[in-house]
């Protein structure tokens, strides 16, 4: 199994462009970690090409949120704007790219939390929505639950005016490929 985490070189944060000035005028640092999704890669079976598509999918992932951080936006946004860059690319199994439920559908699950008031958002078993994270965020920020799932979760992401798209968006043939390898050995 090839586990691929970047984290943005924690041992220079006393390198100024990793500080950032809070209103108290007290200097902060900060880091932001990410991986890359659920799932097994067997190393024998990664090509040189695709390991360098999975780094660059990551490196992205992790430079959307760390740019957010590093002119003072806040972590919400930051982990919302990496898991979205996940969600988007067909490598990870993460909205676009997700793996194929027992069905052959894809429901997709997300959750975010902030670590300052321990709210929490959360959605399962959603279907058609491009980013499952933004929909979390919004049952964090606009619901009265932590989670949603299934028809409710989709009702609230209509509510919410949350970006929707087809079945085909979604598709992925290597995820389709194990789909069928996984059917077809039950």
């Amino acid at each position: 199994m090839l586990k691929i985490l970047f984290l943005n070189d924690i041992n220079n944060l006393q390198n100024p462009h990793h500080l950032r000035r809070e209103n108290n005028n007290v200097m902060q640092k900060f880091a932001i970690v990410i991986h890359g999704g659920a799932g097994t890669i067997v190393r024998n079976q990664l090509t040189h090409e695709k390991e360098q598509a999975y780094r660059k999918g990551l490196e992205e992932a992790l430079n959307h949120g760390y740019s957010i951080l590093k002119s003072g936006g806040n972590s919400i946004d930051a982990v919302e704007a990496a898991v979205v860059a996940l969600e988007d690319n067909i490598l990870f199994n993460a909205g676009r790219g997700a793996v194929f439920n027992h069905d052959g559908k894809h429901e997709m699950d997300a959750a975010i939390m902030c670590g300052k008031d321990f709210s929490a958002g959360a959605v399962s078993g959603v279907s058609g929505v491009k980013n499952p994270i933004a929909l979390a965020r919004a049952v964090m920020e606009k619901s009265g639950h932590v989670l949603l799932c299934g028809t409710g979760a989709i009702q609230f992401a209509k509510e919410m005016n949350q970006k929707f798209e087809d079945e085909k968006y979604f598709f992925s043939e290597e995820r389709f490929r194990q789909w069928q390898q996984t059917v077809d050995s039950s």
